[in-house]
């Protein structure tokens, strides 16, 4: 068959003129390496459990799993009361309850803070010494032994002057304590609270550098949560985002922006009743937090409630109806974490979570399969490169969780977890 000869294409401009360009904005091209690295490529917890240091203990974790199946077998104890309770729908009720005990029976806290701050309080120094050594022993005997939660650390006291030596003492004994027992554990993280100005996150990246000097561990190993709960956090003097200044002072080390729901409600004058995770304020908070942390690679959590499902069964009811509609609220806003603060919230948080993933399963998996295939096919949708990433990253946090299975995801995708990682921008599977 002949060929049409090809035809000579006409240009303009010469290569030294885009070699021009090129120069120009190199500067620009390594900031933006620099600044928006993307997802970091590792799993997020759904979740971030809050116990006071002095009531932390080795059996902490499974005391959770074992409170949380308690209510569950106390308030809704099948598949059908407990989706009556929440409103989930008649397909999901069986998958939802089943995917939920199984998770409170192997991993009923994905994620776990001892804390030294507001939940553990003033102490006599050398009581917080020893609970801080205390702590570190505990976390490093757990990893040895396989039973910790695949995230674990501490929360400080804050850099503020009232209190800046004590937060950096129990800090030191921490880390210090689990080097001691064999070194930085997998899946460490630490949360700085209460931060109001830029220059306390350069002072936290201080303390990581200084103690990777003195133990040596790879620098810029250590990073740390920053935790919003200051109106100084968001909005600075001279109008400017506080905030996405104080992803830059972390250097790289900041892994996640904490909302604290509470403080920063009362520091924008919310009275105590009308404190919560869907005031019009912490919408603001939030909004901001989700734009200057948008491709940085550092993670948004949302805060929590403090309706404790406890006492009757109605009043139960009412604290899981409550926290599940928050929880499927943050989850539409892509907060994919948050905070729970009683055993009694674990259920609501997994039935809101899976949920969440398994109502978008078929859909999300259709359009993923369809871009893949670079035709719309029945969906009626063209999707961009932008929205096949927002899709495969719905699928892979199913995944990450438990709300879904590897075999399902790939027979309505045909694509394996690799492939689902890299559409994702994931360099590598998440951690299990």
């Amino acid at each position: 068959m002949d060929m049409e000869p090809q035809k000579t294409v006409r240009t303009s401009l010469p290569g030294a003129v885009r070699a021009s360009i090129a120069d120009s904005l190199a500067a620009v091209d390594a900031e933006l390496a620099r600044r928006y690295p993307g997802d970091p490529g590792t799993r997020q917890p759904v979740h971030t459990v809050y116990v006071p240091a002095d009531l932390f203990t080795a059996g902490t974790v499974r005391d959770w799993g074992d409170q949380a199946l308690a209510a569950l077998d106390r308030h809704a104890p099948d598949a059908a009361s407990f989706a009556a309770v929440l409103g989930l729908p008649e397909e999901l009720a069986e998958p939802v309850h089943t995917r939920v005990r199984a998770k409170l029976e192997r991993e009923p806290v994905e994620d776990l803070r001892i804390d030294f701050e507001d939940g553990y309080g003033p102490r006599p120094d050398a009581e917080e010494d020893a609970a801080a050594a205390r702590a570190a022993s505990l976390v490093a005997a757990a990893r040895a032994e396989g039973t910790a939660p695949p995230y674990v650390g501490i929360r400080m006291k804050c850099l503020e002057a009232a209190v800046r030596d004590r937060g950096i003492r129990t800090l030191d004994i921490f880390l210090t304590g689990l080097m001691a027992a064999g070194g930085r554990p997998a899946g460490l993280v630490l949360t700085l609270p209460k931060v109001t100005y830029a220059e306390q996150v350069t002072a936290m990246v201080r303390l990581c550098e200084e103690f990777e000097k003195a133990h040596g561990p790879a620098p810029g190993r250590i990073g740390f949560e920053i935790q919003i709960e200051t109106t100084q956090a968001i909005l600075g003097p001279d109008g400017r985002a506080t905030v996405a200044r104080m992803i830059d002072a972390a250097e790289g080390r900041a892994t996640g922006l904490h909302y604290g729901t509470f403080d920063y409600s009362a520091s924008c004058g919310v009275g105590a009743a009308h404190q919560s995770m869907d005031h019009p304020v912490a919408d603001h908070a939030k909004a901001v937090m989700q734009v200057a942390a948008a491709g940085t690679g550092v993670r948004l959590s949302d805060g929590s409630t403090n309706v404790l499902p406890v006492g009757p069964t109605e009043r139960v009811h009412d604290a899981w109806r409550l926290h599940h509609r928050l929880v499927r609220r943050s989850l539409a806003r892509a907060y994919y974490q948050g905070w729970d603060m009683h055993p009694g919230h674990l259920p609501t948080r997994y039935a809101a979570v899976y949920a969440f993933y398994r109502e978008g399963l078929e859909a999300a998996a259709e359009r993923l399969a369809a871009y893949v295939d670079r035709t719309a096919g029945g969906t009626g949708i063209a999707d961009e490169p932008a929205t096949a990433k927002a899709l495969s990253g719905h699928l892979v946090r199913g995944l990450d969780c438990g709300a879904l299975d590897g075999a399902e995801v790939e027979r309505l995708t045909g694509l394996g977890r690799a492939e689902l990682d890299a559409l994702a921008g994931r360099a590598a599977p998440a951690a299990s």
